[in-house]
């Protein structure tokens, strides 16, 4: 039975599991719903995640939700292609690593992409540039790491990865916005503030199935 998976178009939570399903090479039903109207919500929906949360995965009778539960899910029942590495130590780190990004950097972001996605930059540029200066500072961190290697923990992808470029795309996307230009500057362009996250972006986009995973809204 294939797997089904039940996402919103432009979440960088259900894209850190696409990418880990193309990555595995596991087939799945994608469902689509509209958070807007509220249809992760609908009391069918509800029986399933009380808390209406996406992404939510169903693998026959089971089902998952929370992103980084869903990729271990996956790694246990799949194991091909780990996400976790190949020793305790190395999972321990993974896990720490992506951890760290959604306490830690997550937040900043979620406050950047929603402001200028709702237009609200003006009124609130002293605040969402606080936003900008913690991320940017913490991108310094993940520069670091690959600089010494190609993917963020160890020789090969992993969830650390797959947690982590969602929404270093969706802010690259964000700071394309005209009025986000002085949010930009502290970023962009990345292949010059960032050459070795701009690299890895690219190495993550050229992976197998990548096409398939990305949110059709993003601009180039």
């Amino acid at each position: 039975m294939t797997m089904e998976l039940y996402a919103s178009r432009d979440s960088a939570w259900c894209w850190r599991v696409r990418l880990a399903l193309a990555f595995k090479g596991l087939p799945y039903t994608m469902h689509l719903l509209d958070v807007a109207t509220q249809e992760h919500k609908s009391p069918q929906m509800l029986k399933l995640t009380p808390r209406g949360r996406l992404p939510l995965l169903r693998d026959g009778e089971y089902v998952v939700f929370e992103s980084i539960a869903v990729l271990y899910y996956l790694d246990r029942k799949y194991p091909q292609a780990p996400l976790f590495g190949d020793s305790a130590e190395q999972g321990g780190v993974i896990l720490r690593v992506a951890e760290e990004f959604q306490n830690y950097i997550e937040p900043h972001l979620i406050a950047i992409i929603d402001a200028v996605r709702a237009h609200e930059l003006e009124g609130r540029r002293d605040e969402i540039m606080e936003h900008m200066l913690a991320a940017a500072s913490e991108a310094r961190t993940i520069e670091g790491r690959l600089s010494k290697s190609e993917w963020v923990v160890g020789e090969r992808p992993s969830a650390a990865d797959f947690v982590i470029y969602p929404w270093i795309r969706l802010l690259q996307d964000a700071l394309v916005d005209p009025d986000a230009t002085e949010l930009a500057a502290r970023f962009m362009p990345v292949e010059v503030q960032y050459p070795a996250l701009a690299r890895w972006l690219e190495r993550i986009a050229a992976l197998p199935g990548y096409a398939e995973t990305e949110p059709p809204s993003l601009r180039r």
